[in-house]
């Protein structure tokens, strides 16, 4: 995740996300960079119009946020949590970086 934090950090500022940049930003907060993931991050954003994403991201993000309350009000066991956890954990994994930004 602290790839994509930088890659986020860059985006805020206004900088161009790229390889040497991540690096640098790894490598202030005592990151040690693995150059492999730096450079399927930045591929991976190759074309994607992060402030759209976000925009979306923050769309999608507020119907589990409002499904969450609702969960917690129902008694359930442990496991039950458990199971749902994996599945958003599976679903993730295979989505890929890019579905993170589009």
């Amino acid at each position: 995740m602290e790839y994509i934090y930088s890659a986020m950090v860059l985006y805020s500022a206004g900088k161009d996300i790229t390889e040497d940049a991540i690096a640098a930003i790894l490598g202030a907060a005592g990151v040690e960079a693995d150059a492999a993931k730096i450079k399927a991050l930045i591929a991976s954003l190759e074309g994607v119009d992060i402030k759209e994403a976000i925009a979306s991201a923050s769309v999608a993000a507020a119907p589990a946020a409002a499904a969450a309350p609702a969960a917690a009000a129902a008694p359930a066991a442990a496991a039950p949590v458990e199971e749902e956890e994996e599945a958003v954990s599976e679903e993730e994994a295979a989505a890929g970086l890019s579905a993170l930004f589009g």
